[in-house]
């Protein structure tokens, strides 16, 4: 069965679902394992850090040296992210309607940060593609 996204808040459902007893920390390949299912992303590598977009639009940064990446995400989410867990979660900027928030992958499980890259992608991607993905989430 494919993962479908929910709009429910992330941590209370992996709670819910019995599978927040401490994070099994995700890995560089994890992330770009799961920004790969997704359509037409295009990575653009820099000397610090890769840039990730869809359809000419940045939906997410990684830097390996730090094992961090940041991701676009609504204001609401990202301020949500950083008060339950500050150790996990930094805001990394604020752009009109969106918030960035850096994700320590040493504490998001792959689940959760499969969550958080499908809705950065699906924040960014054109209307079209979001259709044609629907809320499958990668896995």
């Amino acid at each position: 069965m494919t993962p479908v996204w929910s709009p429910s808040p992330r941590t209370a459902r992996l709670r819910r679902c019995g599978r927040h007893h401490g994070p099994v920390p995700s890995r560089i390949a994890d992330f770009l394992d799961l920004v790969h299912q997704l359509p037409e992303v295009v990575r653009t590598d820099h000397a610090r850090y890769h840039r990730l977009q869809v359809s000419g639009h940045t939906f997410g940064y990684l830097w390996e040296p730090t094992r961090t990446v940041g991701l676009k995400q609504e204001l609401s989410e990202q301020l949500a992210l950083v008060a339950e867990r500050p150790e996990v979660f930094e805001v990394q900027f604020t752009a009109g309607a969106f918030g960035w928030v850096v994700v320590h992958l040493d504490g998001v499980e792959r689940d959760e940060l499969a969550e958080l890259t499908f809705e950065a992608w699906r924040l960014t991607a054109a209307a079209g593609l979001v259709a044609d993905r629907s809320d499958r989430l990668p896995v």
